[in-house]
């Protein structure tokens, strides 16, 4: 499995550095161990990190990530230019899309310290801001990289709207409730996998 992660993880830097910036980082927990497979998108080769080890810069965040979701596969570091802007608009975005809800859900408040992680994702949410830069999470690397391609096109419509002063209507509640239970199940069933040493099925469906 450490071979078809490590496989993943080249594969998916081709898809996400013509969207996020080449110094972004992006990593893979690899199941049945404490470690992860991470890189920037600028590196040929990622490093496997354990995570006994006390890891040093970008990586530092992913693990404290991983430490607190039991049922995140994948995290992204680093966003696009609208993601980017998202600090300059109070840093938290309202969900606005029936997507939005079922696969981001709740956005986190963004954290100064990686201490901060585990009260700002409690609610299940798969992008906050930490230190200024988006994190986008995922139960897979293909879940990942759709959640990062999401939170950009969202952050798009929400900043220029912002920004330009332009009405913004909120997603109806009873929408996002049902929307994001159901990210919840999918939540709950990856931390299962995870635990078990498993890969979390793709969830493809809304």
């Amino acid at each position: 499995m450490r071979d078809l992660l490590r496989q993943q993880w080249l594969d998916l830097r081709q898809r996400l550095s013509s969207q996020v910036a080449a110094h972004a980082s992006f990593s893979l927990r690899l199941p049945g161990e404490k470690g992860m497979w991470w890189g920037r998108l600028d590196s040929p080769e990622p490093l496997r990190i354990d995570w006994t080890v006390a890891p040093v810069g970008d990586a530092q965040a992913h693990v404290a990530i991983y430490r607190v979701r039991h049922d995140v596969g994948a995290i992204l570091l680093g966003g696009g230019a609208f993601g980017n802007c998202l600090a300059d608009f109070g840093g938290v975005m309202p969900i606005l899309f029936d997507e939005q809800a079922r696969h981001l859900g709740h956005m986190a408040t963004p954290v100064g310290m990686l201490g901060e992680l585990a009260e700002a994702l409690r609610l299940g949410g798969n992008a906050v801001l930490v230190r200024g830069v988006p994190a986008c999470l995922g139960a897979t690397g293909t879940r990942m990289a759709l959640n990062a391609e999401l939170f950009e096109k969202c952050a798009k419509a929400y900043t220029l709207a912002e920004a330009t002063g332009a009405r913004i209507t909120h997603l109806p509640w009873w929408v996002a409730f049902i929307a994001n239970g159901r990210l919840m199940k999918d939540e709950k069933r990856a931390a299962r996998c995870f635990a078990n040493g498993q890969l979390p099925p793709e969830s493809r469906g809304y």
